[in-house]
C-alpha cells in the first residue's frame, strides 16, 4: 500500500507544483516540463505497481448493476473530457471540463470497486482533482461561456467518446479486470 500512497501523492504534488511553488517552478520555464512529466510517469508506475500489490478490506464486490453504472459514468467522463478539446456545447457546462471528467471517472471507479486499495487510489485521485479545481478557480476568474457548437461537432464528440471508450475497455481487459462484468 506504501507504493500506492506514494504514487498518488507524487501525482498530486507534481500537478500542483506550479501553483504551490510558483517561485520554484517559474524560473525553470520550459525546462521544468521534463522533470514534472518524469514525476508524473513515475507516479503512474508507482500507482500501478502499488495497486496490483496492495491488499485490504473488501466492503462490497462488483455486481452487474455497479459495472453498468461505472461504464455509463466513464463513457460520460470521456465525452466531457473530449468536449473541452473539441469546443462543444458541453465545454460551457463546466468551468473545468477535463477535471470534472476526471472526477466523474474516479467516482465511477469508487462505485464499482469496494476495496481499500481502490479507496486509496481512486479516492486519492478524486481528492487531488477537487483540490486542483479549488486552486484553479481561486487563481483564475470565470471565463465567458463559449458559443454553442454546431450539432455536427456534438455528434462527432459523442461518436468519438464511444470509440475511445471501446479502446479503453479493450486495453482495460488486457491489463486489468474485464470492464463489462
Amino acid at each position: 500500500m506504501t507504493l500506492l500512497i506514494l504514487g498518488v501523492l507524487l501525482w498530486s504534488l507534481a500537478h500542483l507544483f506550479k501553483r504551490l511553488a510558483p517561485g520554484v517552478r517559474e524560473p525553470m520555464g520550459e525546462k521544468g516540463k521534463g522533470p514534472v512529466a518524469l514525476a508524473l510517469l513515475l507516479s503512474i508506475v508507482l500507482m500501478v505497481l502499488g495497486y496490483r500489490a496492495a491488499e485490504g478490506a473488501v466492503y462490497w464486490s462488483r455486481t452487474p448493476m455497479l459495472v453498468g453504472i461505472n461504464n455509463l459514468l466513464v463513457l460520460f467522463s470521456i465525452y466531457i473530457f473530449a468536449a473541452d478539446g473539441m469546443k462543444t456545447r458541453a465545454k460551457g457546462w463546466f468551468r473545468n471540463p477535463q477535471l470534472t471528467a476526471f472526477k466523474i471517472w474516479a467516482i465511477a471507479h469508487l462505485i464499482v470497486n469496494g476495496d481499500m486499495p481502490s479507496f486509496v487510489l481512486f479516492g486519492g485521485l478524486l481528492a487531488w482533482a477537487v483540490v486542483e479545481v479549488i486552486v484553479l478557480n481561486r487563481a483564475n476568474p470565470r471565463p465567458p461561456k463559449p458559443a454553442p457548437a454546431p450539432l455536427g461537432k456534438e455528434i462527432a464528440a459523442v461518436a468519438g467518446a464511444v470509440v475511445v471508450f471501446g479502446v479503453i475497455a479493450l486495453i482495460h481487459s488486457w491489463l486489468g479486470p474485464y470492464p463489462f462484468g
